[in-house]
């Protein structure tokens, strides 16, 4: 007799884990412990890395006027560049004799793409290096930017020169290289020695002497030549020749000879060692003259291991050092890193006490306790994938994990609702837990998916900004995706071994027999059977939110709340160094004792090195000087502010300046920016003169400039060449003495261990100063004679472009200004360019007025954002099309995802909260969040079709049986958004993910059940079938439960 088999049963995952509790225990621990070492190995950083696709090309080419550096350098290696691969533009701006060309590389550029490109910039910049003028130096490349110091240290010391201090900060970098993960230790600010002979060009003269005497004594008394070997037959012995230049001494006893007279150096001239005159930057600590020594971090180390490993160095150096040499901290990222992550890490405790208490309030504590346990065993699973993946812990991934953490509680907020619910209705715990699985897993991961897909432009948005914010989609995916793998397996096993079990049945409808469930199914009935009017006042409100966007100030990132304050002074073009260090003394004096700073650090002629990831540095200007300003705290870095800016627009009127804070995302410059560029100079002044009109005329801006700056003064010597030739004085003759007389001409290298000292001739000082003294300068002939400089030339001052900026080839002028704190600077700037309509309506062909710096960037990157939003969207409607199979029902629930957008706008309106970058990241992800309960209500809606319900009922039924899950897991998502909403980087965010959350919940529940209704409330046909006589009876027959819900 054959025993009938029962219906093999769908694989069940929650019955099976609760069937396998060894299994569960097991995994349990072992997530546990791997989360845990996860978090205690993980790397920790202040800033998401990103790639820098910036490239700096250098050239120098002594003597050279500006049109001489473009027509013969700037030009050959523009054109060339432009041929590199990936390239988005080159930017050069050119003085006198030198030359910065600066390449961008396009910003969707992976990584090795931009190293390639990179490597590209060097080949075909060799590629043409016999085309350009034998006396060039350089080109030179840097592609460094991206390094960022985690410490600075300055050394300083009352009565110790510059050398000596640089001996002592090379003692600290040979420490520091020993140092497991110190990639580079780099000594900043130290002042090149020189040895100088000062001889005047008439004394020289009048012995018959020149510069090429002088060089030739010293490279003939200083060279390294090799002077051979002997081989006696065993052995081969080498032959040394001693004699160098050891010291100064040396140097003054040389010999040079004209003719039959011999002059011993030291007669004529001054022999003295000393530092580079005149200096190319400095840097002062406090206001002492100091060195620095920056550290930069190897890759895959932790900040604050390597930091503490730094700071133990410190201690050994600082022990060894003299009385009277200081060593002072500058910058310490691993200590910024470690109070950020501090602060998330309590921002993300609070923000998991509130997950907990919503638990433990809303769903009683035996099923709070479920959510207890579950929810750190996601944290736990996400710290082990975290690691694993070698994402670390920073700004972006800790702001991930506590947004990440108010929507992970759903899935198994959902199980453990749905299981203590079919308690209550006297279903067993196993089968509780069975039932829980089969009827929410697929929907929740289908929801799940698609919450994530809403990060999908997050995470492959092809630009800087979205570079520094791609962990957002990554962290948020892991722990959503872990979160749901915990609410099927691990939390039926817990509920199951800790709910309890009823011994009464109560009846379905007891549950929802209260007065709230009354008035809430009074008030979806009424959406129901008013439809029309519900969903034509859901789009008057939408339409009302898109047009309230306009009042929400706009941004692209935030400021920093860090304590630093950067001050930049730019002096007339033009001006000395000298100058530009002795105002910037003059200001620095003037907060000197200021209680609310700790120290300042000036930096001369260059702006600060990399201490902080997103700063705009600031390249070597000799009319430049940086300031940074360390506050004792954050309200004492805003009174510094307001006393800084004060001074200068009272104290120190000639010099543009601007204090700032930092700013967090990609660096951007000057709040308000503006390029004018086309073919002709002089067209280009025009119309920027015009931009900086308009500018003049909005209050609000200040420190309005070009950055073309000042015309400088030239001493221009028009060179009578008929009488040159007679004479024998040549062009070339006449710049080399001019340049050794006035700057000085190299005549060597003096060793000394391991430095190399520059040995320079040059005029006295008392000559090299007066402009009258040019023409008294001699200059060889090829007679053997000397020519005074005012036998073949005159000196006719005049005035000149002091430098020249150019943007793909194309004259650019940029014209520039500062805004008060309270306005927000893309909002300035794009009602700026609205105005110049006009102006740029009326420009001759080829000519353009661009928006530049925040505001281009933010635009990119907002491009870049929108570029990925079909994909974003195709992930959806498949997942939707997968879970609902049903196309009309698919683009029902994706129409609901843009109701946060109401919430949104209505919550940074009354927030004030700016609509920036991180802001706009928010909103997209609303669209997965939204669409996520969405699909758990209309999945609801078509199994009580499909058991047989009548549709209107199953509509509002199905509204009020899942508002209390929808509500609770949109409930604890808002408010664990709490912590962060007071930061200013996440703060933006986290209104706009609150606010729309909490509203289009709420409309979910209301709107979603009309529209419903609206389009697929109508009962099916019935359909007609024979009844035993054969006549067509009118009845309906049975459908199965996929057509039922059609």
């Amino acid at each position: 007799m054959t025993t009938p088999t029962e219906p093999k049963q769908p694989f069940n995952l929650s019955r099976w884990a609760i069937g396998h509790p060894s299994i569960a225990r097991f995994l349990f621990g072992l997530i546990i412990i791997a989360g845990a070492l996860g978090l205690t190995h993980m790397g920790q950083k202040e800033d998401p890395d990103f790639t820098f696709r910036v490239m700096v090309v250098q050239a120098v080419w002594p003597g050279a006027s500006i049109d001489e550096m473009e027509d013969q350098v700037v030009n050959k290696i523009e054109r060339k560049l432009q041929e590199t691969p990936h390239l988005d533009w080159v930017k050069s701006y050119t003085r006198a004799g030198s030359a910065i060309i600066t390449v961008q590389v396009k910003g969707d550029t992976n990584a090795a793409e931009v190293n390639d490109a990179f490597y590209q910039v060097r080949k075909k910049v060799g590629d043409i290096q016999s085309e350009l003028p034998s006396g060039l130096l350089g080109p030179y490349f840097n592609d460094e930017f991206g390094d960022t110091f985690i410490t600075l240290h300055s050394i300083s010391g009352t009565g110790y020169s510059y050398p000596e201090l640089k001996k002592f900060a090379i003692q600290a970098r040979d420490m520091l290289l020993t140092v497991p993960g110190v990639e580079k230790a780099v000594i900043i600010g130290d002042q090149p020695e020189r040895i100088y002979i000062d001889v005047s060009s008439k004394a020289l003269a009048e012995r018959g002497l020149t510069l090429d005497t002088l060089r030739a004594a010293v490279t003939g008394q200083n060279s390294v030549d090799s002077a051979g070997s002997v081989d006696t037959g065993l052995r081969s012995v080498r032959i040394s020749v001693e004699g160098d230049v050891r010291k100064i001494e040396d140097i003054r006893e040389l010999r040079l000879k004209a003719g039959n007279q011999v002059t011993r150096l030291g007669d004529i001239a001054t022999v003295y060692a000393g530092l580079q005159d005149p200096y190319t930057a400095k840097f002062k600590y406090n206001g002492h003259e100091s060195v620095q020594v920056g550290v930069v971090m190897a890759k895959g180390y932790k900040v604050t291991d390597v930091g503490h490993s730094v700071d133990a160095v410190y201690q050994r150096f600082e022990s060894s050092l003299p009385l009277g040499v200081a060593v002072d901290q500058i910058a310490n990222q691993p200590d910024v890193v470690t109070d950020a992550v501090s602060e998330f890490m309590h921002a993300l405790g609070e923000a998991l006490v509130i997950v907990l208490i919503v638990s433990f309030v809303s769903i009683g504590w035996r099923s709070g306790l479920v959510i207890a346990i579950a929810i750190p065993l996601v944290l736990a699973a996400t710290f082990a994938i975290m690691y694993e993946f070698g994402i670390d812990l920073q700004r972006i991934s800790l702001g991930a994990l506590i947004i990440a953490l108010g929507l992970l509680v759903d899935d198994a907020m959902i199980v453990v609702e749905l299981m203590e619910r079919k308690l209550e209705e006297g279903m067993v715990k196993l089968d509780a837990a069975s039932f829980a699985y089969t009827s929410t897993a697929f929907p929740m991961l289908t929801g799940t998916l698609i919450t994530t897909a809403g990060f999908i432009p997050v995470g492959f948005a092809a630009s800087t900004a979205g570079e520094y914010v791609r962990t957002l989609f990554y962290v948020v995916g892991i722990a959503l995706v872990t979160s749901w793998f915990v609410a099927v397996y691990f939390t039926p096993w817990l509920g199951y071994m800790i709910l309890k079990q009823r011994h009464h049945a109560g009846s379905h409808h007891d549950v929802f027999d209260t007065r709230f469930y009354r008035r809430l199914r009074g008030t979806v009935g009424w959406a129901v059977r008013h439809r029309i009017i519900v969903l034509a006042l859901m789009l008057l409100t939408f339409g009302t939110s898109l047009w309230a966007f306009q009042f929400i100030p706009q941004n692209f990132f935030p400021q920093s709340s860090r304590p630093e304050i950067l001050v930049d002074l730019w002096l007339p073009e033009g001006t000395s160094i000298t100058e530009v260090e002795k105002q910037a003394a003059a200001l620095e004096a003037r907060i000197a004792d200021d209680k609310d700073k700790r120290f300042v650090a000036s930096y001369i002629g260059e702006g600060a090195p990399r201490f902080f990831l997103p700063l705009d540095q600031q390249l070597i200007n000799p009319n430049f000087a940086q300031l940074l300003v360390l506050a004792n705290d954050e309200p004492a870095r805003e009174r510094l502010i307001v006393k800084l800016r004060g001074i200068l627009a009272a104290d120190f009127p000639d010099i543009r300046a601007k204090v700032d804070r930092l700013f967090l995302g990609p660096p951007t410059g000057w709040p308000v920016q503006m390029r004018v560029l086309g073919p002709d100079l002089l067209q280009v002044r025009r119309i920027a003169d015009q931009v900086k009109q308009r500018f003049a005329a909005d209050p609000r801006m200040g420190a309005i400039h070009d950055d073309w700056l000042e015309p400088v003064p030239e001493m221009r010597l028009v060179i009578d060449q008929d009488r040159a030739r007679a004479l024998g004085v040549t062009s070339q003759r006449i710049r080399q003495v001019l340049a050794a007389a006035v700057t000085g001409a190299s005549l060597g290298d003096f060793r000394e261990g391991e430095e190399t000292v520059s040995i320079v001739a040059r005029e006295p000082e008392a000559n090299r100063h007066l402009l009258s003294a040019v023409n008294s300068i001699s200059v060889p002939s090829d007679a053997g004679g000397f020519v005074p400089l005012s036998q073949v030339a005159k000196v006719v001052p005049t005035m000149t472009l002091g430098l020249e900026w150019r943007r793909d080839r194309l004259p650019t002028i940029t014209v520039r200004a500062t805004l008060p704190d309270d306005v927000q600077a893309n909002d300035v700037t794009t009602k700026l360019y609205a105005d110049l309509k006009p102006l740029r309506d009326s420009l001759p062909p080829g000519y353009q007025i661009e928006v530049q710096g925040g505001t281009e960037d933010a635009a990119e990157s907002q491009a870049s954002i929108a570029a990925k939003a079909p994909i974003m969207l195709l992930v959806i409607v498949v997942l939707l099309m997968i879970q609902l199979q049903h196309f009309g029902k698919a683009m029902l629930v994706l129409a609901t995802g843009p109701l946060g957008i109401i919430g949104a706008a209505a919550a940074l309106l009354i927030s004030g909260a700016p609509f920036g970058f991180v802001a706009i990241l928010g909103v997209i992800a609303l669209l997965g969040i939204i669409i996520r309960n969405s699909i758990i209500l209309i999945d609801q809606i078509d199994q009580d079709i499909a058991a047989g319900m009548e549709r209107q009922e199953a509509i509002i039924g199905s509204a009020v049986r899942r508002f209390r899950p929808i509500m609770l897991t949109a409930l604890t998502a808002v408010l664990a958004l709490i912590p962060i909403s007071r930061g200013v980087f996440w703060g933006p965010l986290a209104y706009a993910m609150m606010g729309g959350i909490l509203v289009a919940t709420v409309l979910t529940i209301i709107v979603l059940p009309a529209a419903y209704a609206l389009f697929f409330g109508k009962e099916p046909k019935l359909k007609a079938g024979k009844n035993e006589a054969g006549t067509v009876d009118e009845q309906q027959q049975p459908m199965p439960p996929a057509m039922a819900a059609e």
